[in-house]
């Protein structure tokens, strides 16, 4: 069971005289379970995630954000030795952060002209699959991908399969197959370009979709309920209910409104105010904002400190 800790995380936009938006942030999402964070326009809800997941917009100033693995996180196949079952991945990359399961759905997804669906989400695949066996790569490991990288290649990199990678061509069409199905999307889907001329609520399922074919541990969802409709929104809940359900993933679900909750049921609600987490609690907190606001909550907090 993977854990995402956050411990006393303070962060600003990374430009000289830059704003202080992070000023303490304590959290942690384990596998398997359902997290919402909520408050107010400019609380840090975004930028937290951002951070999470390497933006470098902004610059961690204090704190740390550490990735508790265990043994078959990754799959019965695949050992995880004990020395390499915490990161501190702030001292990651963001593709080296998503190799080790952590995965940011946009609030605003890009649309690729010319690069179909069913291409990005296989080259996505095995590019985290590759990066990951690199991070876990023993001694041995790194000298011979070294003596091989000496020795060059006999023709241009760029040339070879089209079925190159650990997962080919034939096999990638059923994980999508199955995906889809789980997710009870058209298979259309499949032969458009990333995003092009999608709706905003197919956006969102799209990059649901993306999560159930990379199965992250910790996936974090910046507002994936913004601008969707009844129907859109049952649809992206479903799919969220499956990341956690069927795959065990942990979900960080950033949002304003309480009304996603009614299809995604969290085990913990925190709201956060003024660049940390305020106030926690079950999902009945939650309905106590969507009636009351977060005036109270500030309230509270300033009465008590």
């Amino acid at each position: 069971m993977a854990r995402l800790q956050l411990n006393n995380l303070h962060a600003e936009v990374a430009e000289e005289g830059g704003e202080q938006i992070l000023r303490g942030v304590d959290l942690e999402v384990e596998s398997g379970e359902i997290h919402a964070l909520m408050g107010p326009n400019g609380s840090g809800k975004s930028t937290t995630a951002k951070i999470i997941a390497g933006h470098p917009a902004y610059e961690v100033t204090e704190g740390e954000v550490l990735l508790h693995l265990e043994e078959g996180d990754f799959g019965e196949d695949f050992d995880i030795p004990e020395d390499k079952r915490t990161w501190d991945i702030l001292d990651l990359e963001p593709n080296e952060r998503a190799a080790l399961g952590i995965f940011l759905a946009f609030q605003y997804p890009a649309e690729i002209e010319g690069v179909t669906m069913t291409n990005f989400l296989r080259t996505a695949l095995n590019a985290k699959l590759e990066e990951r066996d690199e991070l876990f790569e023993d001694e041995e490991g790194e000298d011979d991908a070294a003596e091989e990288e000496d020795e060059g290649f006999e023709t241009s990199p760029m040339e070879g399969p089209a079925d190159d990678g650990e997962v080919g061509v034939a096999e990638f069409q059923e994980i999508l197959q199955e995906k889809m199905e789980q997710l009870d999307m058209d298979a259309k889907f499949a032969q458009r370009y990333l995003n092009a001329g999608f709706s905003g609520g197919e956006k969102k399922q799209n990059e649901v979709l993306q999560a159930a074919i990379l199965e992250p541990s910790i996936a974090v969802l910046d507002e994936i309920d913004s601008g969707l409709d009844i129907d859109r929104l049952q649809d992206v809940s479903n799919g969220i209910n499956a990341l956690r359900d069927v795959q065990g993933t942990g979900v960080l679900q950033i949002t304003h409104y309480q009304r996603i909750l009614d299809y995604v049921e969290p085990d913990h609600v925190h709201v956060m105010l003024d660049g940390k987490i305020a106030k926690s609690g079950g999902p009945e907190l939650a309905e106590q904002l969507e009636d009351k606001g977060y005036d109270w909550v500030r309230e509270e907090v300033y009465e008590t400190a």
